[in-house]
């Protein structure tokens, strides 16, 4: 994706507005979080992305039980396509494409409800992430921190030393820890600087 000029000139505005209030002696400090990704790292949000996968799975079943219904008939037409008549040919045919219909619509609806939860998920835990970051910003010293999970970033190269994901989700498990589940704050979260997996969407139908 081609990075939009007037992001590229944003950023450098920032950045010089910032340097300058902080003055030449004391440069900037800017950090990186893949904020989605930081999320979906912590103790809750592992919790909350797991049962909404649980809630789901009958649902996926399902629906992919129907696809190997279908891929079973598929193989029935193209085995028997020379001993069916015309009749039985011509019906087989339309049943497949009468199921392949329904399957495909269910499994957008479906689709279309899971993004939604998630889409409810991660708002649930935007701003509790947000006062997170911004303690950890004031406590550590940044002037500014960007999120490079967010397609209108304008970053195009980032010093690992920058990114404090792991260190924001060690510190929101610490200050939210999960029932049960023991936090370790000065443990880093395994992975959590890149887009932590989510839930397992319903597997797409076959045309």
């Amino acid at each position: 994706m081609k990075t939009s000029p007037m992001f590229v000139l944003a950023a450098l505005l920032i950045l010089a507005s910032v340097s300058w209030a902080q003055g030449a002696s004391q440069p900037a400090k800017v950090g990186v979080i893949h904020f989605e990704g930081a999320i979906s790292s912590t103790q809750q949000g592992q919790k909350a992305l797991t049962e909404l996968q649980q809630r789901y799975e009958p649902q996926r079943k399902e629906l992919e039980k129907r696809q190997n219904e279908i891929n079973a008939l598929r193989e029935q037409l193209v085995k028997s396509s020379s001993t069916l008549s015309d009749e039985a040919r011509q019906k087989l045919n339309d049943e497949i494409n009468e199921k392949t219909r329904k399957l495909n619509r269910d499994l957008e609806d479906a689709q279309q409800d899971y993004q939604q939860d998630l889409d409810k998920i991660l708002q649930e835990f935007y701003a509790k992430m947000r006062v997170v970051v911004d303690r950890y910003a004031k406590d550590n010293g940044y002037t500014l921190i960007l999120d490079i999970g967010s397609p209108q970033t304008p970053v195009v190269y980032v010093a690992e030393a920058a990114d404090i994901t792991n260190d924001v989700v060690a510190l929101y498990d610490k200050f939210n820890p999960v029932s049960g589940a023991a936090a370790a704050p000065s443990a880093p979260a395994p992975a959590a600087s890149k887009p932590a997996a989510t839930a397992a969407k319903p597997a797409a139908a076959k045309p």
